[in-house]
């Protein structure tokens, strides 16, 4: 497999990280979406800027992690396709989510992370997810 930190071609560029993911969600619901990415997972909400806040939709931050909701006209929630965000102390966080109403379902098919899948609001499918091993620590 080839390094993740190389251009596929070889050297004229590098990808740092994912500056964010976007969502679909339908007209007049980012109520519902504060509720969920703000209330229930506690992350920020962004001030979009003014021509992009005419479109609709909110954008919200937490840790390392931007997620951009954007209205589309004829929604359906993604029941595949989903972010796969990275937490720790992914126990609490099940447990904040089951809380507020929020299915979690666990699935430990995928080697060295614990994880599980839920759901926005709006059915879109999410992932979050904890290694379970530790990363080697740098030795001088």
């Amino acid at each position: 497999m080839a390094d993740s930190s190389t251009s596929p071609i070889g050297s004229d560029f590098t990808f740092e990280r994912l500056h964010h993911v976007q969502l679909d969600i339908p007209a007049g619901s980012e109520e519902l979406c504060r509720e969920f990415w703000a209330g229930v997972l506690g992350m920020t909400e962004l001030e979009k800027p003014p021509v992009l806040a005419a479109r609709g939709g909110c954008w919200f931050r937490g840790g390392g992690v931007e997620v951009h909701l954007g209205v589309v006209p004829d929604f359906t929630p993604s029941a595949k396709g989903h972010p796969g965000i990275l937490v720790a102390a992914l126990p609490a966080l099940a447990a904040r989510l089951e809380s507020h109403g929020v299915p979690v379902v666990w699935d430990d098919n995928f080697p060295g992370y614990r994880r599980f899948h839920s759901a926005d609001r709006l059915g879109n499918r999410l992932e979050f997810l904890e290694p379970t091993f530790l990363e080697p620590t740098a030795t001088p």
